[in-house]
This record gives structure tokens, C-alpha cells and sequence, in this order.
């Protein structure tokens, strides 16, 4: 059976002084890849910086024969984006895969949530994805060649109590995974999402150490490299990983309730009435794209 390898190709790992992050560097660079490991260094909320994170990660792909270098801007900015590109141009002369990996938590019930919680959530997840998407883009598009995985989660897919910013972003980045993946089809961009569990300092106090013991990162890490890998074709896909496992994630629809009024406009009444039929999942139906699921409603 043939090795995976990534001789040749840089990879941005934003986050990559964390769990998840960490072991996304090392299986890279154990495999060839030149890595480049951004992690602001801040607490889990958001707070603070610190250089420790991604240096240590750096001194462990070196120790073991690998290439690396370290970064400490934060995603959140486009010049900051730009820079962090640019870290690796300047080290291995050029970026063909990205990994959308860094977070931070700001858990409140929706009634205790501030405008400063949700913001600054949505600031790191969402818009530092879209910074460093876009700091990347243009050299993807050139070369003929990239690959981005987004970072979503399972509080985005279903929903999470305490959660409301951080499922609102993470949801929001299926959305965008699944469009870059529509844009960057011609030019050889791969896009896909992962919803991780893992050990990480966001779920170390969460869960019991039975359970984390079971969800190493390193169970997730070989999903993200192949999905970065030039052997794999998948683009617009939302996968579920962890513990070994991996499950693919696609919206289906039953087969719905039509009105019977002839002008297609129901009452509120004939809603209640048929509110069983709507939500009927007997048959499900796969739903691909944008342009399927209208093309139910035009025929």
C-alpha cells in the first residue's frame, strides 16, 4: 500500500499550538509536509498571547527530522492573515494547503451572553477563517492547487446549550466550506469540513478522563491530511471524527407536504392539520446543492 506524503507542499495550521492543532503539524511534517504553526498563545477565551505554544510544537517537528517554523499573529485581521502567509513564502517558498483550526470559547446561556461574547467568538472562528481563506486564495487559484478544511463542530450541526456564538459560528463555517468548495472546483481547491471531538483544553473540563482518554487529537489528525492530501478528490463534504471513528454528515429531506389550495398558499389551519406529513422522514431524500433543492419547489 502506498504512503500518503506531502514532500513539497507547505502547510498553515492555524491553532497549531494546541491539541488538535499540534498533532495536524506533526502528522504533516511526519509526512514530508513544511508546516507552518500559528497559535496566538492565548487562553481559551481569548486572552492574552504567547509564543511558547507554537514554539514547542516547532521544537518537536525539528527533533524528529521535520521542517517547521512558528507564528504568533492572530487570524482575526486580514493583515495579519497576510502576514502569516507570507511567514511561509519566505521560509519554504511557497502554501498549498490551509487548516482552519483556531478557536476559543466563551460559554454563556443566551440570557447572560454579551454582544462582547458573541462578537469575539465569531471574530476568531468565522471571520479569522475568512482571513486566512482569503489571504491564501489568489495562490491556490494561481497554481492550480489547494486544499482548505474548516473547522465546525457538532454544537454548530445540533446545536448546544451555553453555546449560541460558538454553534453560530461553527454552523457558519459549513456554509462557507461548502461554498469555497463550489468556487475553487475549477482551479484544483479542495474545500471540506470536519466536526472533531478530541481532547483539548475546550473539553478537558467537560468530560469525564474515561472518555478523553478515547478521543486523543491523533485520532482525528489522519482525516484532515488525507483530505489535504493530492490523492484526494472529496471537496464539499462535512465529516464527524473522532475515537477512530468518522462519519460523513449530508442534509436529507422527507418528501414534504404540498398544499392542496390551488394558488399553492396553505392556511395556518391546513399547516396544523398536516404538520405530521411535513415532518415526515419515512423517505428521505439526499439534497446536493443549491440548485436541487430549488428545483424541488419549481416542479
Amino acid at each position: 500500500m502506498s504512503e500518503v506524503r506531502f514532500d513539497g507542499k507547505t502547510v498553515i495550521v492555524t491553532g497549531g499550538g494546541g491539541a488538535l492543532g499540534s498533532a495536524y503539524c506533526k502528522l504533516f511534517a511526519s509526512r514530508g509536509a513544511n508546516v507552518v504553526v500559528n497559535d496566538l498563545g492565548g487562553a481559551t477565551s481569548g486572552e492574552g498571547a504567547s509564543q511558547s505554544a507554537a514554539d514547542k510544537v516547532v521544537e518537536d517537528i525539528k527533533a524528529a527530522g521535520g521542517n517547521a517554523v512558528a507564528s504568533y499573529d492572530s487570524v482575526t485581521e486580514p493583515e495579519n492573515a497576510e502576514r502569516i502567509v507570507a511567514t511561509a513564502k519566505e521560509a519554504f517558498g511557497g502554501v498549498h494547503i490551509l487548516v482552519n483550526n483556531a478557536g476559543i470559547l466563551r460559554d454563556k446561556s443566551f440570557v447572560k451572553m454579551s454582544e462582547e461574547d458573541w462578537d469575539l467568538v465569531h471574530k476568531v472562528h468565522l471571520k479569522g477563517a475568512f482571513c486566512m481563506t482569503k489571504a491564501v486564495w489568489e495562490t491556490f487559484r494561481e497554481q492550480a492547487y489547494g486544499r482548505v478544511v474548516n473547522t465546525a463542530s457538532a454544537a454548530g450541526l445540533y446545536g448546544n446549550f451555553g453555546q449560541a456564538n460558538y454553534s453560530a459560528a461553527k454552523m457558519g463555517l459549513v456554509g462557507f466550506g461548502q461554498t469555497l468548495a463550489i468556487e475553487g472546483l475549477k482551479y484544483n481547491i479542495n474545500s471540506n469540513i470536519i466536526a472533531p471531538i478530541a481532547r483539548s483544553r475546550m473539553t478537558e473540563e467537560l468530560l469525564p478522563p474515561e472518555v478523553l482518554e478515547k478521543i486523543e487529537p491523533e485520532t482525528v489528525a489522519p482525516l484532515v491530511a488525507w483530505l489535504c492530501s493530492e490523492e484526494c478528490e472529496e471537496s464539499g463534504a462535512t465529516f464527524e471524527v473522532g475515537a477512530g471513528k468518522v462519519f460523513f454528515v449530508k442534509l436529507h429531506r422527507g418528501e414534504g407536504y404540498k398544499s392542496a389550495a390551488p394558488d399553492g398558499v396553505a392556511t395556518i389551519e391546513e399547516l396544523r392539520d398536516n404538520h405530521g406529513k411535513i415532518k415526515d422522514l419515512t423517505k428521505l431524500h439526499a439534497v446536493n446543492s443549491l440548485a436541487e433543492s430549488t428545483l424541488a419547489f419549481i416542479e
